[in-house]
Parts: structure tokens; C-alpha cells; sequence
């Protein structure tokens, strides 16, 4: 693979950093709110990937036709908006990669389906926004993952070619757009895996358990500027 022509795409929460006690402490306000018990993080944190509306679902055991759904889906992201920075952080391992990455010239970017006014915050709150190079969200595309649409437009703001780039996510739809992009596609099973899933199912080119493995895989996969 020609390192020249290639760029590393992460998704955002679950994958390059961990947003769950976040939305814990959220979810827990607004329970609280509306004078319900709290959920513990384990329950919460397998339900971070598949979206706000999901977690609400779930820790309120509501259906989305319900009556109630909508107004504490517009309470939790009011609630999310003054908090979504305080105590997210990269996963272990993260740091190290980015640095690995920026040293020897490889372009990343983030490509998540959380909403540009959410997402900017965090990266911005964690001082590597201005280290990502593409960061596309929802707002940028007339289709998100798991179609490929985020992932061509990354690539083409990067100038770089998607069959020699690579994209890291946590949920089957990261790995089924990156797949269908066309790039190399590594599995993050460390994320927000919902109960009882297996991300072998997923169909990823490579796998890794935690965010320390995957400096060592990038280099590998870019052996030839490895250090």
C-alpha cells in the first residue's frame, strides 16, 4: 500500500473516544428529572452507539410513538449540549496513534453520524480538532452510514484514495460503509457493543480488543513508513 496515497477515518464515539460517561451522567439528570431511578453505566454504555434516541428508549422503556419520547429526546440533548465535554476522553492508546499518524504524514479524519453541533465540541474540547483534517458529520451528506456517501467525501477532502485508506469503527454499520467504500475496514470490539453481539460478524479485514493495538496494526499495514 502507497502511504502517499492513504488516509486513516475514525468513527467518533466508541472508536476514538469514549463518550459513554458523558452520556451517563446525562441520561441519569434527566431520570432524575422526571423522578426515576438511575441506570447503571454497564446498561447505558451498550446502547451509546446506536444514538440519543436509543439510549432514551431504552433507560425509559418507551417506544418512540410514545407521547413522552419526543420532549425528553429534546430535554436530553438540551442537557448534553453543557456537558458533552466533561468527561469524555480517548481511549487508551489514541494519543499515541494520532501522534504516530501526524509524524509520518498520514491524514485522519473523523466520520461519525453524531450532528456537527455535538461533535465539534468534543474534538475541540479535547484540543485535536485542528489535527483532523476531514470531519464529516451528518449535516455534510445527503446520506449517512451505513452508506458510503461520508466516507467518499472524507477521502476527497484528503485528497487520498479510499482503496488505500482506512476506517476504524465500533458498530456494524462503520465496517459495512467502509466495506462498501471500498477501504480497509478494522473492527474496534473495545466500543459500544450491544449485548451478546459478535463483531466477527461484522465482516472487518482485521479486529482489534483495545485502542493499544492499533498503532502496532497501522503500522503493519503501512509497513513501509513504520517506526
Amino acid at each position: 500500500m502507497n502511504h502517499l496515497s492513504a488516509s486513516v477515518l475514525f468513527d467518533l464515539d466508541g472508536t476514538l473516544i469514549d463518550t459513554a460517561p458523558d452520556f451517563h451522567a446525562v441520561i441519569n439528570l434527566l431520570l432524575k428529572e422526571e423522578g426515576l431511578p438511575e441506570v447503571s453505566y454497564e446498561f447505558l454504555r451498550q446502547h451509546v452507539s446506536n444514538g440519543a434516541r436509543a439510549m432514551i428508549a431504552a433507560s425509559f422503556e418507551l417506544a418512540e410513538g410514545d407521547e413522552r419520547f419526543t420532549r425528553l429526546h429534546k430535554r436530553m440533548l438540551e442537557i448534553y449540549l453543557s456537558h458533552l465535554d466533561k468527561e469524555s476522553k480517548l481511549f487508551p492508546g489514541i494519543a499515541d496513534t494520532l501522534v504516530w499518524l501526524n509524524d509520518n504524514k498520514i491524514p485522519w479524519g473523523v466520520v461519525t453520524n453524531k450532528p456537527e453541533l455535538y461533535t465539534i465540541p468534543v474534538l475541540r474540547g479535547l484540543g485535536i480538532i485542528d489535527q483532523a483534517q476531514s470531519i464529516i458529520c451528518p449535516d455534510h451528506v445527503e446520506n449517512r452510514k451505513p452508506h458510503p456517501e461520508p466516507l467518499f467525501l472524507a477521502c476527497k477532502q484528503l485528497d487520498k484514495i479510499p482503496e488505500h485508506s482506512v476506517y476504524v469503527g465500533d458498530h456494524v454499520r462503520d465496517i459495512e460503509a467502509g466495506n462498501r467504500a471500498g477501504m480497509v475496514t478494522i473492527g474496534a470490539s473495545y466500543g459500544y457493543l450491544n449485548d451478546g453481539e459478535d463483531p466477527i460478524s461484522w465482516q472487518a479485514d482485521h479486529y482489534i480488543e483495545c485502542a493499544t493495538e492499533l498503532k502496532p496494526l497501522l503500522q503493519s499495514i503501512y509497513k513501509d513508513i513504520a517506526s
